[in-house]
């Protein structure tokens, strides 16, 4: 990992967002979800100022909005979910082209599309900006617990290792005749699954004995936390976004 591997949502252009600390971009992507969520769904201003942070912040860092857009289609399920919500709500109802509609089904609908594609997107900038070691050194700096750092570390380093072996089993059983297209070689899949689990099992008490025996306290090294730490000035410069999200959503709460 200290290699500073990338993931396939980081892109790699060199920008002032870039340039932040990953403490800092992480606090200030949490902060600004929380704002967006507690603001009421009938400030529909709010969300416009909200997406003029999020354009901000991607015009900063390089990011242009059809590579944004084309990654935010992983909430489409859920639009889904929120374009049923007028038909079966309850309440109150109003007429739109011929259509009789809920309309606290539209502003669940509204609630759900508008806080669910800012969320999305912010976690999008926040991964076009951040590499994956970057990632966890700034869950540890944050005082996130050690367990998780320690689980995301090994299974981000080890990934690829059982993707690979993943690979070659399905290889092995091709080349002796197994067809996983058809379900009644679903036994031999199951079977596959299994032995993958167990290697995966063994792999990874052989490599936390080697790290034992190379002086493995449970933490990660210490010079991933001091080097290349927040400064004052990257935390001021990453709490606009926050403090600007904040001041709207109270706003919003006032005038609703």
């Amino acid at each position: 990992m200290g290699a500073g591997h990338a993931h396939v949502l980081y892109r790699d252009t060199p920008s002032r967002v870039h340039r932040l600390a990953p403490e800092v971009k992480i606090a200030a992507m949490v902060l600004f979800t929380v704002a967006v969520v507690a603001t009421p769904r009938e400030a529909f201003w709010a969300f416009g100022g909200y997406a003029l942070l999020v354009a901000v912040v991607a015009a900063l860092a390089r990011v242009g909005p059809r590579w944004l857009l084309l990654r935010a289609t992983i909430e489409l399920p859920f639009v889904l979910f929120a374009v049923a919500l007028p038909f079966l709500g309850a309440g109150a109802r109003t007429e739109f082209a011929g259509l009789s509609l809920s309309v606290d089904g539209l502003h669940g609908a509204w609630n759900i599309v508008a806080k669910g594609t800012l969320g999305v997107l912010a976690s999008l900038l926040l991964a076009a900006t951040t590499t994956t070691r970057d990632l966890i050194v700034g869950l540890d700096r944050l005082r996130c617990p050690q367990i998780i750092t320690q689980i995301a570390t090994f299974m981000l380093r080890y990934l690829d290792v059982l993707v690979g072996e993943a690979r070659r089993m399905r290889v092995a059983r091709v080349s002796r005749g197994d067809d996983p297209r058809f379900l009644w070689q679903l036994r031999g899949f199951a079977a596959g699954v299994g032995a993958l689990f167990l290697r995966a099992f063994e792999r990874g008490e052989r490599v936390y004995l080697a790290m034992l025996s190379r002086g493995y306290t449970g933490r990660m090294p210490v010079v991933w936390q001091g080097a290349g730490a927040a400064t004052a000035g990257q935390w001021a410069a990453a709490a606009t976004v926050p403090v600007v999200a904040v001041a709207i959503a109270a706003t919003a709460v006032v005038l609703t």
